[in-house]
């Protein structure tokens, strides 16, 4: 542009496109749909139903337990065919599986229990306005709550974001390729359909930017800044845990510039959100650890001499109950020793159906350890056996190709979203520049970006498995304020040729597309993966 627009000639364009974007985002949330049709309800994956039934099993029956709305009234698992329409629709494998607080084994979603719990509220609210209920009119509920915790605060977060662009790009080119970028070439706005923590953490992320980056460019020291800051990186990493380590590093960095202010704002905020991500934990499950820590068996708790070959399924067992009734604990008649599910032949599982308690029995050498049962995910008909476990869930086994796969393969970060090689490009800029500002954004981005990448790719195998059913590396979505930012510098300079102009247009337009293509089910394979499939190069 051979002329510079004025601001609020500038601000008129941001207006259209985000209107434009809001109302595409509006008609596909309206039109939300199950892609099986044997599942009546506007839910499309494992993931966003275990959610929705805790939503719906607090503001209805006062309960973090979902047994009676993932299985109906039999309360155990079912095959698929064999659950009811109504009941097949609120099934999720998203599931743990302990003791609860009247004493008995329930079922339990495997997510974090503070975002639910706020929109347990939330759906309290439209409940008591229209008397419609996630029971009887699914559809009709779920769609009004994601434009209220979707819709609003993305069109919000947008203007937000849109404030920063406009402040750090230095030319009229820049600020609108920067503004369409974040309206239509990120899977921010794919997953926006759907109830899931990305999204959140993204939005959380972009409120927190926003409060503290004018603290962080010696702007203001306001005290509201540094706790809206500190409530917002909070939230962001109650709903992606690798974001504490972004709350962390904001903290450190506005107290270097504001510390009093950072203390009496800033920490008291994220406290409080830790406090209250941890108190509902404790709450719904009765542990301060989220059920994703409760994987293996627990401590032990008894032993005794002998083999797991010697004991009686149904007992009487006098070496384990003496073992047990020495240690404090108790066994009624009713108890059996299960034969291993997903275990080795060196492990039982002891369940005592009156006392709905459970032991996990371990050969030992010369002896069996009778340990605290701690594997929530050990359950009848549980997705998450390692013996069963196939496609993507059954993790990449080369951690060389998953890296690839991850970074510019099949759910590539840079193959899916291209214009965050401009973000890597823009972060170098401004490295070399001369503004403190931006050269600490730019190293914030790079370091982040470097220890989330890590954390993801160094995960075991079962955790290699690309986010599962995902039109892209979900997990990385929340650090898109930060590549939007970062991409400015670049934009910039390849907006001063025609050949530039059309590089960045060219990335733009790939990262669009793969952005659309998952418009309708961001819980779908990216397209990158589904046509490698149908051509034969990639088999799982």
């Amino acid at each position: 542009m051979s002329e510079s627009l004025s601001s609020s000639s500038r601000w008129s364009v941001y207006a259209l496109l985000i209107c434009v974007g809001a109302g595409l985002v509006a008609a596909r949330i309206m039109g939300v749909e199950s892609p099986d049709p044997r599942s009546p309800t506007p839910f499309q994956s494992a993931n966003d139903k275990s959610r929705w039934a805790t939503i719906r099993a607090l503001a209805d029956d006062g309960t973090y337990a979902i047994d009676q709305i993932i299985f109906g009234p039999q309360s155990a698992p079912l095959p698929f065919e064999a659950m009811g329409p109504q009941v097949r629709g609120w099934y999720t494998i998203d599931l743990v599986r302990h003791r609860g607080s009247d004493g008995k084994e329930h079922y339990y979603s495997s997510k974090p229990t503070l975002l639910p719990t706020l929109l347990a509220g939330v759906y309290w609210l439209v409940r008591s306005l229209t008397g419609a209920t996630l029971a009887s009119d699914p559809h009709y509920v779920a769609r009004i709550m994601l434009v209220l915790v979707n819709l609003l605060p993305l069109v919000g977060a947008q203007v937000l974001l849109t404030r920063q662009i406009d402040r750090l790009a230095q030319t009229d080119w820049s600020r609108l390729f920067g503004v369409t970028a974040l309206v239509f070439g990120t899977f921010v706005t794919t997953f926006s359909v759907t109830l899931n923590n990305h999204t959140v953490a993204a939005l959380s992320v972009i409120g927190g930017l926003a409060a503290a980056l004018p603290v962080w460019a010696n702007e203001s020291r306001a005290l509201w800044r540094l706790g809206v800051a500190g409530l917002a990186f909070g939230f962001a990493a109650a709903n992606e845990l690798p974001a504490l380590s972004l709350c962390v590093l904001i903290g450190a960095a506005l107290a270097w510039k504001a510390p009093l202010e950072t203390l009496a704002g800033y920490v008291p905020a994220v406290l409080l959100v830790a406090t209250a991500a941890l108190g509902t934990n404790y709450i719904a499950h009765g542990d301060w650890r989220t059920p994703y820590a409760h994987r293996k068996d627990g401590p032990v708790v008894a032993q005794f001499p002998g083999t797991l070959q010697s004991l009686r399924q149904r007992g009487p067992n006098p070496p384990l109950e003496h073992a047990i009734k020495d240690a404090g604990g108790e066994l009624s008649h009713t108890y059996f020793i299960e034969i291993p599910r997903r275990t080795p032949k060196s492990r039982r599982v002891l369940w005592d159906q009156a006392n709905q308690q459970r032991f996990a029995l371990v050969q030992a050498e010369g002896h069996v350890e009778v340990r605290r049962w701690d594997d929530w995910y050990d359950y009848p008909g549980t997705h998450w056996d390692p013996a069963t476990l196939d496609g993507l869930d059954a993790g990449e086994r080369s951690p060389v190709v998953y890296a690839f796969h991850c970074l510019i393969g099949h759910h590539g970060l840079f193959s899916l979203t291209p214009i965050w090689l401009l973000s890597a490009a823009g972060c170098v800029i401004w490295l070399r520049g001369r503004d403190p500002a931006r050269r600490g954004l730019a190293g914030m981005t790079i370091l982040i970006t470097i220890v989330v990448l890590g954390f993801y790719l160094t995960r075991p195998l079962i955790d290699r498995n690309y986010g599962g059913g995902t039109s892209c590396l979900r997990w990385l979505l929340w650090l898109t304020p930060l590549w939007l930012l970062t991409l400015l510098p670049a934009a910039d300079w390849l907006g001063t040729s025609r050949w530039g102009r059309a590089l960045a247009l060219a990335l733009l337009a790939v990262s669009v597309f793969s952005a659309y293509y998952a418009a309708d089910n961001p819980w779908a394979d990216p397209w990158i993966y589904d046509y490698w499939t149908r051509l034969g190069w990639i088999k799982y």
